[in-house]
């Protein structure tokens, strides 16, 4: 008698992050060994090997690209699958939601706002979609949106959120077991106000997808929106003007850290107008580290794109080791001089006079608003035979603490 044995989808999915982790470990091998090459050519030559210098180019794309397929599998095996366990018992209102996704009744969905106190219900148009649809989409933007993957995010029910801040004046002392305990003053505070802005995303279905009973509407709908949200959400949080838009940190005033005033981020200079210092750049990059405060290094990350990314590659300490380590665990980040990379595509590539390397505590220092609930309104007319559902979410953003985040501005000053 023979048994037969199917390999879990777990076990396949571990076995392809394993896989896909071995195959971005043996890139970055690839990649250091060339840059060696390309560093003992230059000794030699005095000049840089263009084929050296194509290859080393090529191999740092495969990194990239490798690494953020390890990233992508580790997330897929990390999900959990929705409804795992005992059964979940009918839900009225997905019921009554499905019915408007697929065939345009309204009535049900109509009903149960009328006699709901759903804080996210409003009159912009269309209808709320059930909690679990909107988890659905929150978690899909969250996947591949980097900076609210390392902001703070709160959650309100009205359109925009007002944080008090205190500016630290308060008076405060020492005194004695026994001493009086003169009256201290009062600190001034003020509001920082976050407002929410509308994001929208438009996709279209025919009518035989909605007519599919196997087909899941819901996760249909995240798949179509989370793509669209999560790039202008992220394109938002780093160059946003503020204007029907949220306010990215690269917007505020960025001022030479000796010299900010309240309100404005710092910054630290390379020194060379568009570029890093010819003999030990990697010096600056400390100098970056060490503007915030010890409490903001703690938990300090860099924030860079790929193509920055690309020449801090190929930097080295001083007894030749590379200042860029990759993860030793699947879905972790790399590392650049033992701190966290997030690579982020809005940030700008190197230029004269550009901030295009952040580093500090984004948590605390970036502050993502979102108002709950995503609306769904469902237009059969518009493109004939398509469906669209105009699906809209309220967000808004802005820097809560400009202690926590510094810039390297590729000047001389």
């Amino acid at each position: 008698m023979t048994i037969e044995t199917k390999a879990s989808d777990a076990s396949v999915e571990s076995y392809e992050v394993r896989g896909a982790m071995r195959e971005f470990l043996g890139a970055f091998e690839q990649f250091k060994e060339a840059n060696d090459a390309r560093l003992d050519a230059l000794e030699e030559k005095k000049t840089d090997d263009v084929v050296l210098i194509e290859k080393i180019d090529r191999i740092n794309e495969a990194v990239t690209e490798q690494k953020r397929q390890v990233d992508a599998l580790a997330l897929k095996s990390k999900r959990p699958a929705l409804h795992e366990g005992a059964p979940v018992a009918p839900d009225e209102r997905k019921a009554a939601f499905q019915r408007y996704m697929r065939a345009g009744d309204a009535s049900a969905v109509a009903a149960l706002e009328q006699k709901s106190l759903n804080a996210g219900t409003d009159a912009q148009g269309g209808y709320l979609a059930p909690e679990e649809t909107a988890q659905i989409v929150a978690r899909a933007v969250k996947d591949i949106s980097p900076i609210r993957q390392i902001a703070s995010i709160r959650e309100i029910g009205a359109n925009v959120f007002r944080k008090p801040v205190s500016n630290g004046d308060a008076a405060t002392g020492w005194v004695g077991e026994t001493g009086a305990r003169p009256e201290t003053t009062a600190p001034t505070i003020t509001a920082v106000d976050f407002p929410t802005m509308e994001l929208y995303a438009m996709p279209a279905a025919t009518q035989t997808l909605l007519d599919d009973a196997v087909v899941d509407i819901e996760q249909w709908l995240a798949d179509e929106v989370q793509g669209e949200f999560a790039i202008q959400e992220s394109a938002a949080f780093v160059n946003g003007d503020g204007i029907n838009q949220p306010k990215g940190f690269l917007d505020y005033t960025i001022a030479e850290e000796s010299v900010r005033a309240a309100g404005q981020l710092g910054y630290v200079a390379t020194g060379v107008d568009g570029g890093f210092p010819a003999s030990n750049p990697s010096d600056v990059l400390l100098d970056l580290i060490y503007t915030p405060k010890q409490a903001f290094r703690a938990n300090g990350r860099f924030v860079l794109n790929r193509s920055v990314l690309g020449q801090l590659r190929k930097f080295k300490d001083a007894d030749g080791n590379y200042l860029w380590q990759p993860s030793a665990q699947a879905g972790e980040p790399a590392r650049l001089l033992g701190y966290p990379v997030t690579e982020a595509e809005d940030m700008p590539d190197i230029a004269l006079g550009s901030h295009s390397i952040a580093f500090g505590d984004f948590r605390r220092g970036y502050l993502i608003v979102d108002r709950v609930g995503v609306r769904v309104l469902r237009d059969p007319y518009s493109a004939k035979p398509f469906v669209l559902f105009y699906t809209t979410k309220r967000v808004g953003g802005g820097v809560q603490d400009f202690d926590a985040v510094k810039f390297l501005k590729f000047s001389v000053s």
